[in-house]
């Protein structure tokens, strides 16, 4: 029954979303970051974005799926990068990874508006400003 399932809590696993200037050119990251001391192992990240306008319309992005093998201790991936027209919605990071044997997973959600230079902060392992969701 549900009462004998065990469900760690996510610990040391990040989604920020940081911009990167490449070639002159401002472009945005979504990362995942491992703060752990142990690998993550067979992560998969599903990302949408979402929104319910005030007059009932809804407006869903594509569903997007990624897959990394291994992910060290003390480091990150860039996941995807993201386009600064998607800000203006929810946009949904569901993560689940093995890490020592264990199952794990997590919803970590930006909500709409909130990706914004108000809201940089140091990211942890990346070192750099951005938006980040523990």
């Amino acid at each position: 029954m549900r009462k004998d399932i065990d469900i760690p809590d996510v610990k040391g696993v990040y989604v920020a979303i940081v911009p990167e200037k490449i070639e002159g050119e401002l472009s945005w990251y979504v990362n995942l970051i491992n703060d752990n001391e142990s690998s993550l192992t067979n992560v998969m990240v599903s990302s949408s974005g979402y929104l319910k306008k005030q007059n009932g319309e809804e407006i869903r992005t594509s569903v997007l799926r990624h897959m990394i093998a291994d992910l060290p201790p003390q480091s990150y991936a860039k996941v995807e990068s993201i386009m600064e027209d998607v800000f203006q919605l929810n946009n949904q990071f569901w993560v689940s990874y093995q890490m020592n044997g264990k199952m794990y997973d997590k919803k970590y959600i930006f909500l709409a508006e909130s990706i914004s230079e108000d809201n940089f902060s140091v990211i942890p392992v990346i070192g750099s400003k951005g938006v980040l969701i523990k």
